[in-house]
């Protein structure tokens, strides 16, 4: 089994347990990466202010790609590397068609320093308490769009997915990383997986190189392009259905199991 020269890895439901921690185990599994010589790179929709604790309690430096692929980030210089941003005026239209098409949605912004909501959005995210700003509209502020969340309290994200990937009609990238009614939409070309080969190619890393593990829709073009994907136990059904490489659960530590295979001496 040759050794890989990158491992991606989401974090939450994936390298991450349910608890959102990171088991001894797994800090185990990821220092043998590293004393290996190749890379980690977290692979997240999570936003870069939410990893920078994570990524030093894993021991985890270099380049992380964040917001669905919108963001890379250098750990180490905790700053932007890369931001690829909705242009206003075509989240506004998204916005207005989503609207359109699945009536009752509220909105709010991720603007990759904090989020926007309007009244009405109540998705929340523990950890995001202290960066979220109620305002009338999120179209009042002139923040970046790094990412336009749609939420509805009354629909499931597959069949929320299926409508607007309808409507929209490659307007924007749409995705999503749970069943409670989100839906993550980045500008049109704007993904984990495109993120990740950009990367990749300009280390020289070829997919053949890269061991991907993950756990949701958002994730699937990741484990498609390395040449060994990994699909939690836990995984959404999509996922499960599409990718042939398993591990075990996030609770099982499923990350480390497979790295213990590559990397133990």
């Amino acid at each position: 089994m040759s050794l890989p020269r990158l491992i991606a890895t989401d974090l939450d439901g994936t390298l991450l347990d349910a608890e959102g921690a990171l088991s001894p185990r797994t800090r185990r599994a990821l220092r043998l990466v590293s004393e290996a010589g190749a890379d980690v790179v977290f692979v997240t929709a999570r936003p870069p202010r939410s990893i920078a604790s994570l990524a030093e309690e894993a021991g985890v430096g270099g380049t992380a790609i964040c917001s669905n692929g919108a963001i890379v980030y250098d750990l180490d210089a905790r700053a932007s590397v890369r931001v690829s941003a909705l242009e206003r005026e075509a989240a506004r239209q998204v916005a207005e068609t989503l609207s359109e098409a699945l009536p009752g949605l509220a909105f709010a912004i991720e603007t990759g320093s904090g989020v926007l909501f309007e009244p009405g959005y109540g998705k929340q995210i523990p950890q995001d308490a202290p960066y979220r700003t109620q305002v009338e509209s999120v179209w009042t502020r002139e923040e970046p769009v790094v990412k336009l969340l749609a939420w509805s309290a009354e629909q499931h994200a597959d069949e929320m997915f299926t409508a607007a990937t309808a409507a929209l009609d490659g307007q924007a990238e749409i995705t999503y990383s749970g069943s409670s009614g989100l839906l993550e939409i980045s500008a049109a070309g704007v993904t984990k997986a495109g993120a990740l080969a950009e990367l990749c190619a300009e280390r020289g890393i070829q997919p053949e190189d890269v061991v991907a593990f993950g756990d949701m829709p958002n994730d699937l073009a990741v484990l498609t392009y390395a040449g060994a994907g990994y699909a939690m136990a836990n995984s959404h059904h999509t996922v499960l259905a599409a990718v042939e490489r398993r591990t075990l659960s996030n609770d099982e530590d499923g990350v480390a199991v497979v790295l213990e295979r590559y990397f133990t001496p």
